[in-house]
């Protein structure tokens, strides 16, 4: 029993390992009940029951955060709430192109969630990696953080003056290369990744990717591009492993549920790249504010976030009224 207790309250990355355990326990919990319960058979998801679904998701976001709140202080509290919210503003985009990818490639609403459900199990893996990385170089190289705010700026400046048009999926690199290295099925074969069918040339049978395996593909290279800004994000406002991978995973998953709503009205929030940009560059401000002694509070940030994204989506709203929702999926 002392030793059951001795690893519970173990350090792992600066946290008790029984914090990362209840973690595990919840996330593993919500993805037996999402494809094990609710979406046990393929089939489309609407609107109404994807806000019901992602309201679900944030409630118990922020029941956990209450709790790192309650357990580590009002500044952890912050913190995680803070990382939350930069991460869903800043994944909002990545929902845009992942509904691009479902157009080009043709993709039946009724298995797109099946794509989203196995691309959230990479996420996890993928951002583990990632955020374990970024907080060795913090811990080992403190002015890393002066390169993540640097980063930050470019990207938020560089978002600004991009072009409007949709991602060329159809011209992506890695889609010709998936399509010259391996055999692609023209065709859907049911909700299956791969499947057995003759080699043309040997009529020997021979495994075959479905378009569905290159679309999770897609998805996946897709988040951990746009990884590269939001953990720099979210490492600007605390270097606690715990919170930044914890909030990255409640934002990710709640946003997910979240897209079959988004993704029907993708012409609607046509000015909120701009939103997203400005959260990007303040960010990195934030960091260059440090050396002056200038420190800007977790909750003045946490508000600004709050007050720049929903100035975002206002005024997409409002310039777009009158305009019906058109779906690219």
């Amino acid at each position: 029993m002392e030793l059951i207790q001795a690893a519970l309250y173990s350090d792992f990355l600066g946290t008790p390992s029984y914090f990362w355990l209840i973690f595990i326990g919840v996330v593993v919990a919500l993805l037996v009940l999402d494809l094990g319960v609710l979406h046990n058979s393929d089939r489309e998801i609407g609107a109404r029951e994807s806000f019901i679904l992602y309201g679900g998701y944030m409630a118990i976001a922020f029941l956990f955060g209450a709790w790192v709140w309650w357990s580590r202080g009002s500044q952890s509290g912050l913190e995680f709430f803070t990382g939350y919210l930069i991460e869903q503003s800043l994944s909002m985009d990545n929902i845009f192109v992942i509904a691009t990818i479902f157009g080009t490639l043709a993709i039946p609403r009724k298995y797109q969630h099946r794509v989203l459900f196995w691309g959230i199990l990479g996420v996890i893996v993928f951002r583990a990696i990632l955020i374990g990385f970024g907080a060795a170089l913090v811990m080992s190289f403190s002015w890393i953080l002066y390169v993540f705010g640097l980063f930050l700026v470019f990207t938020g400046v560089k978002m600004f003056m991009k072009s409007e048009h949709a991602p060329d999926i159809e011209n992506n690199v890695v889609l010709k290369w998936l399509r010259r290295h391996f055999r692609i099925t023209k065709e859907l074969h049911g909700h299956d990744f791969t499947v057995r069918l003759p080699d043309p040339k040997t009529g020997k049978l021979v495994t075959w990717l479905t378009p569905l395996l290159v679309a999770l593909i897609l998805v996946e290279i897709v988040d951990l591009i746009f990884a590269v800004d939001s953990v720099p994000a979210i490492f600007a406002i605390t270097t606690d492993p715990f919170i930044v991978y914890t909030s990255n995973i409640f934002a990710i998953l709640g946003l997910r549920s979240l897209y079959f709503a988004l993704a029907s009205a993708i012409n609607r929030f046509a000015y909120l790249p701009y939103s997203l940009a400005t959260i990007l560059v303040l960010v990195g401000i934030k960091v260059f504010l440090v050396p002056m002694g200038i420190k800007i509070p977790t909750a003045l940030s946490l508000g600004v976030t709050i007050a720049v994204l929903a100035a975002g989506i206002i005024y997409s709203l409002w310039k777009t009224r009158g305009q019906p929702a058109s779906s690219q999926t």
